[in-house]
């Protein structure tokens, strides 16, 4: 009981830098568990979609009972959009990894934060602090710094879908810190259930054999669902840049623990790049939550 008073006393800011902190650690052996499964790509589509809608959809039923309907027609216009652009880039994702390395798609999705911030500037007037556009910058000059190098090995269309991707990451945050006096969690359910319809049409098998009977699972309940619950409220309490530069620790941390498991290596400047968005990350979150 004590411990969920302590969490009902931390600001706005901590609150909303521990959810996006905790939902990026779930996330970050994501793309390894995509690279040990050996289910093709509409049937992973298929089951990242189908599994966290069930889950998180009666995890939700149970929580609002009879008040679910009205909540789910009260995300309006901006969970109608939030759950086509949550859909699509969960869609761009998977293609995204399936046809470049993993470093280079989640380099590319890096560049989220700036087009959040952007986008929060223009559509919310949430012009971001100095001390967050110089977050932003130098976060932005590593990813360039480490996509420079992945541009020779010509996977076109892996980092186009990488591209869309933090596209969708960028308006995500930001629809989500426009309407943070309501819940747009079942929005995020809809879009779910939304990637799975989409895939269903283009499934080949839906069998899991050997051990895609414990990475697609896993996958989809601790790198999924869970995350995309916590990501979903962490803009209600900070500016949608600032949940999307905890995003730049899986552009160092997914490829690493693919390096460790399948010796896909990053190179270097993936490794020179990489530490100095965490480095900035770091210092910026300290300096925002020692303000608040």
């Amino acid at each position: 009981m004590e411990r969920f008073k302590s969490l009902n006393n931390l600001s706005n800011q901590q609150k909303g830098s521990l959810l996006a902190f905790v939902a990026i650690i779930f996330i970050t052996p994501d793309t390894l568990l995509i690279r040990l499964s050996n289910i093709e790509t509409w049937g992973m589509l298929f089951y990242r979609g189908a599994l966290p809608f069930f889950l998180v959809l009666l995890g939700l039923i149970f929580f609002y009972k009879k008040k679910f309907f009205n909540a789910l027609l009260n995300v309006g216009w901006t969970g109608v959009f939030y759950t086509i652009s949550f859909s699509i880039c969960n869609i761009t994702f998977i293609i995204s990894i399936q046809n470049t390395n993993v470093a280079n798609t989640l380099v590319m999705i890096a560049i989220a934060p700036m087009m959040s911030a952007i986008l929060g500037g223009i559509f919310l007037k949430e012009i971001p602090s100095k001390k967050t556009w110089i977050a932003i910058i130098v976060t932005f000059s590593a990813v360039f710094y480490i996509f420079y190098d992945s541009l020779q090995l010509g996977n076109v269309l892996g980092d186009l879908m990488a591209l869309i991707t933090a596209t969708g990451l960028a308006v995500n945050a930001v629809l989500i810190r426009s309407a943070k006096d309501r819940d747009l969690l079942p929005a995020a359910i809809m879009g779910k259930g939304c990637v799975a319809l989409f895939a269903l049409f283009f499934v080949e098998s839906f069998a899991l054999n050997g051990k895609d009977l414990i990475y697609v699972p896993l996958m989809c309940v601790m790198c999924v669902a869970i995350p995309f619950v916590l990501v979903t409220i962490a803009p209600r309490y900070i500016p949608a840049e600032e949940v999307n530069l905890f995003f730049l620790l899986e552009t160092i941390l997914g490829p690493i623990w693919v390096w460790l498991v399948i010796k896909e290596e990053p190179s270097l400047e993936t490794i020179i790049g990489g530490s100095i968005i965490i480095i900035t990350i770091g210092i910026h979150s300290y300096l925002k939550i020692k303000k608040s």
